[in-house]
C-alpha cells in the first residue's frame, strides 16, 4: 500500500468473520474465489489500489486460514478476532486497537462484496472531506425488496430502515443500503461507542451510526454505486452471479485493450491475465492465474493456461494445456492435445501433436514429433530433459530424464532414450522386429472352446 499524497490517513476495517453457512462448505465463505482470487483477496486488492494506509481484517474464532489469506495478500495487515457474534458494530470494534492508533478516515467494508472498485472506495473516503461524520454506500436496485432503505431528509441521511421494519411509504424508497461506509476517523470510536443493543436480536448494528452522527453535530451522507458493484455473496448461486459480472468486466477491458475474442462468453479470464496487442482468442479458452501473453499470440479453441508466459507471435492449441512454469519464446508453437509443464520452448520450436513435455528445455528451432513424452518423474523425484537447438525428436519417443539431446541431433521414431545423445548424432533405441508366421491363427485355434 502507498500513502496518499495528502496528509490524510485512512484505516480500512475488513469484516471477514462470517462463516457463510448458506455456502454449505467446509471452507469459509470469504475464501471462495472468483476470477482466480478469493473474495477477500479482491477486496484487499481494491483497498490497496485506493491508497489506504492501514488494513485491519476481522476474522472469526479459529479461522487462521482466513488470517493467512489476508496476510498473503497484505503482509502488513493487522488481524483481529471477533469472538462473539454480536452484530456488525461489534465486529468493527474488534479492531479497536487499530482504531485507537488514530486515523483521519475509517472505511468499513465487507469481505463478501468482491466487486467493489477501487474508485468506489476512494469516493467513500473522499466524501468525508467536507466535514461529514459518516458516508454510507447506497445503490438503487430494480427491486429493493429485502434491502434496508436509506431515508433522506434535506439531502442528508436520516436513517437506514430494515425492510421488515419499514412502513409502506418507506418501502417505496428505492435507495438501498450496501453496507459499506466511511467514518470520520477522529470521531469513530466516539460514534461507535454510542451504539446500543436495545433491539429484538440484542445486537449492535453499524447502521445506527447514521442517526448517532447528527446528534454529535456530524452530517451523514450517501454516495451511490451500481447494483452489480455492491453485489454480496451468500451462497453458490450468488457466487456464480459475481463470477459472471467479474468475467464481463475482464473481457470488456481486454477487448478494449486490443484483444480479439471470437466468443467472449465462452472465454474465462483470471484477475491477473496480461495481454499484448493483437491477441486472438478462439472459443472455450480458460485462463488460470499467472498468464502473460505477448503481441500477436493466438490461442486456439478449448485450451487451458495457468502460470504460463507466451512471447510474441506464439500459438497454442486447439485442445492444449499449459501448466505452471510453461514458457514459450517467440514464434514457438504448441499444437493439439499437447501438455507443457515447467518447461521452456526456444524460439521457433514446435510441439504439434499429442505430447507431454515436463521439466524440460527445448532448444530453438527443434521439432518434437507426435506422441513424444519426457519421462520426468520416477515416483519420488523430478528430473530434467534438455533438447538442444535444431534437434528432431521422432514420433512416439520417450525421453527418460535426466537426459540431454545435443544440438542438431536426430532421434528415430519409437525410441526410448535413456542416455545422452551428442550433437548431430542419430539415436535409435528400439527392439528389432520379431515376426512369426501363422502364430495368431494357431493361437486362436488352440483357445477355441
Amino acid at each position: 500500500m502507498t500513502s496518499p499524497a495528502s496528509a490524510s490517513t485512512t484505516l480500512a476495517i475488513v469484516l471477514a468473520a462470517g462463516e457463510g453457512t448458506r455456502m454449505k462448505s467446509a471452507k469459509p465463505k470469504v475464501l471462495h474465489g472468483i476470477g482466480g482470487r478469493s473474495m477477500l483477496g479482491h477486496v484487499l486488492a481494491g483497498l490497496g489500489q485506493a491508497g489506504v494506509d492501514s488494513i485491519a481484517v476481522v476474522v472469526g474464532p479459529n479461522r487462521e486460514d482466513v488470517a493467512e489469506e489476508a496476510r498473503k495478500q497484505v503482509p502488513e495487515a493487522d488481524v483481529f478476532v471477533q469472538v462473539d457474534r454480536l452484530g456488525t458494530a461489534h465486529a468493527v470494534l474488534a479492531a479497536r486497537a487499530a482504531l485507537e492508533r488514530g486515523f483521519d478516515k475509517v472505511l468499513v467494508v465487507f469481505a463478501d462484496t468482491p466487486l467493489i472498485r477501487a474508485e468506489t472506495f476512494t469516493g467513500l473516503k473522499d466524501a468525508l472531506d467536507d466535514g461529514a461524520g459518516v458516508v454510507v454506500l447506497g445503490f438503487e436496485p430494480e427491486d429493493p425488496t429485502g434491502y434496508g432503505r436509506i431515508l433522506l431528509k434535506d439531502g442528508k441521511v436520516a436513517a437506514i430502515r430494515e425492510h421488515k421494519d419499514a412502513s409502506d411509504e418507506e418501502r417505496k424508497v428505492r435507495l438501498s443500503n450496501a453496507g459499506l461506509m466511511a467514518l470520520n476517523g477522529r470521531r469513530a470510536l466516539e460514534i461507535l461507542g454510542k451504539i446500543g443493543n436495545s433491539n429484538a436480536q440484542g445486537e449492535y448494528y453499524l447502521t445506527d451510526v447514521v442517526e448517532i452522527a447528527p446528534q454529535l453535530g456530524l452530517a451523514a451522507k450517501v454516495i451511490v454505486a451500481p447494483e452489480t458493484e455492491v453485489m454480496g455473496v451468500n451462497d453458490r448461486v450468488q457466487l456464480s452471479n459475481a463470477e459472471s459480472v467479474l468475467q464481463n468486466r475482464l473481457r470488456t477491458q481486454a477487448m478494449r485493450d486490443g484483444v480479439t475474442m471470437q466468443d467472449p462468453a465462452s472465454t474465462y479470464l483470471s484477475f491477473d491475465t496480461k495481454f499484448g496487442r493483437d491477441v486472438v482468442i478462439e472459443p472455450h479458452v480458460v485462463f488460470g492465474p499467472g498468464v502473460t501473453l505477448g503481441d500477436n499470440v493466438v490461442i486456439h479453441a478449448f485450451s487451458h493456461l495457468e502460470g504460463a508466459t507466451l512471447e510474441n507471435n506464439t500459438s497454442i492449441g486447439p485442445f492444449a494445456r499449459l501448466r505452471p512454469g510453461a514458457y514459450m519464446e517467440e514464434t514457438s508453437r504448441i499444437g493439439n492435445f499437447v501438455e507443457i509443464k515447467a518447461s521452456r520452448l526456444g524460439k521457433g520450436a514446435k510441439v504439434n501433436h499429442l505430447s507431454y513435455i515436463g521439466d524440460a528445455s527445448i532448444g530453438a528451432g527443434s521439432n518434437i514429433g507426435a506422441g513424444v513424452i519426457t519421462c520426468n518423474y520416477d515416483g519420488f523425484k523430478k528430473y530434467k530433459t534438455i533438447v538442444g537447438e535444431g534437434a528432431f525428436v521422432g514420433v512416439n519417443t520417450a525421453l527418460v530424464a535426466p537426459v540431454t539431446v545435443g544440438n542438431g541431433a536426430y532421434i528415430g521414431t519409437g525410441s526410448v532414450i535413456t542416455k545422452d545423445v551428442e550433437a548431430d548424432a542419430l539415436a535409435v533405441a528400439r527392439a528389432r522386429p520379431f515376426v512369426k508366421s501363422g502364430w495368431a491363427a494357431n493361437f486362436r485355434e488352440k483357445n477355441k472352446k
